[in-house]
């Protein structure tokens, strides 16, 4: 089986996640799919596939006859869709032999190479979307299939192999449960997630990632007997975003430039609340932001008296390069397989973060590769069929040259 038919089977299935949940995983809607690929799993061979009360799913591939002390390693995947667009009754468009130009792909939603000039290098190729009414699910459902699909062609073609560990997460996408995987259970010595875009993806660096949320309490009174009393919760907000950088938002920096990112703000003359999301490549220059927050906190307590503002901030994730500077055979091997198939690694630094971030930090190196899709997490989501075969070639790579070490 093509990667892209497994994909075509798994984004029927809804599997969002909910930032505003506190149960693990956030949705019970996710054990569907994993439900789904414990099965999937053992009758392609993987004979001790199993699922925990988490969401995590398991399994292993032992080693080939002969290679058992060979390097233990592991590839992951996660089960839910982001949140920030529907991802129920998704219904996938084939698109075969994509002509590279503007594309209505329904519902008002339209693939424009003078928006995405990468779409004129997919022209010919089989295009995979949603109907425009939802997102497509590929991130990371691509990821999935094209790790099962290597690993039924290792099983299946009696390719050479070490031992290969298998997992699929749950809500990755609202800053995940890493550290809830049993490394133990999952019996690797380091890994690669299958998470990242294009094929070329390979990414060792991410953000440095923080929730921060400032809660206002106000002085609610008549307006017309204000003066001197009244405190608007709601203008202390806007004076809080105010004092941040105006220029360090998402859309206006790329690279290895962090910003603050405002995701929420509600409020009233009583109170108010501001909910940011903050990134930083350089651990020196994302504390320095965390600073920056903490200051406008007092600042802004000395001005309206104590207990106006409070602020939280919610460590997420950390920049895996820390970790995987020391093991950068990783990147390496990776980077060799994909110039052996003819296609040129991007080592750009990912803006955002993968449950890798967290396994590195754990104990289990973990750098991200490309599943052969783009503009992720909204109704513009497209993927390849080739693209999606030329990945699990460079996972099938990867494989082969481990076991040959």
């Amino acid at each position: 089986m093509r990667p892209y038919e497994r994909l075509l089977k798994y984004v029927k299935i809804w599997t969002s996640s909910d930032p505003d949940s506190d149960a693990s995983p956030s949705t019970s809607r996710q054990f569907d799919l994993a439900k789904l690929l414990v099965q999937e799993m053992k009758d392609i061979g993987i004979e001790d596939a199993e699922l925990d009360e988490n969401c995590y799913v398991y399994g292993k591939i032992p080693s080939s006859e002969g290679l058992e002390g060979k390097t233990r390693m592991g590839f992951v995947a996660h089960l839910d869709t982001a949140p920030d667009f529907s991802g129920k009754d998704v219904k996938a468009v084939i698109h075969e032999n994509y002509d590279g130009e503007r594309l209505e792909i329904g519902h008002g939603v339209v693939l424009d190479p003078d928006v995405f000039p990468h779409l004129r290098e997919l022209k010919g190729k089989t295009l995979i979307t949603s109907d425009g009414s939802t997102l497509l699910g590929a991130d990371d459902k691509a990821g999935i299939a094209e790790i099962l699909t290597m690993a039924e062609r290792l099983i299946q073609e009696g390719r050479p192999h070490g031992q290969i560990s298998i997992a699929f997460t749950p809500d990755e996408e609202i800053g995940g449960q890493g550290h809830l995987l049993d490394l133990e259970k999952f019996g690797a010595q380091f890994a690669y997630t299958v998470d990242g875009g294009p094929p070329e993806d390979l990414n060792y660096e991410t953000f440095n990632a923080a929730e921060a949320e400032f809660k206002v309490r106000g002085v609610s009174v008549h307006p017309g007997s204000a003066k001197g009393i009244m405190i608007n919760a709601s203008l202390v907000a806007m004076e809080i975003n105010g004092m941040l950088p105006a220029a360090e938002i998402p859309s206006l920096t790329e690279g290895y430039e962090g910003f603050f990112h405002l995701v929420n703000i509600q409020g009233n003359t009583s109170s108010a609340t501001l909910q940011y999301i903050v990134r930083d490549h350089s651990r020196e220059h994302f504390q320095c932001r965390l600073d920056t927050l903490e200051h406008i906190e007092k600042i802004l307590n000395e001005k309206y008296g104590p207990g106006t503002v409070t602020l939280t901030v919610r460590q997420q994730y950390r920049n895996m390069k820390e970790k995987l500077l020391d093991c950068m055979h990783l990147v390496e091997t990776a980077e060799a397989v994909m110039k052996s198939l003819g296609v040129i690694p991007d080592k750009s630094p990912i803006r955002g973060g993968t449950d890798g971030a967290q396994f590195s930090f754990r104990g289990l190196p973990c750098p991200n590769l490309g599943t052969g899709g783009y503009s992720f997490h909204g109704p513009m989501e497209h993927i390849t069929a080739e693209g999606m075969d030329t990945v699990t070639e460079i996972l099938l790579g990867i494989v082969e040259r481990y076991a040959e070490r």
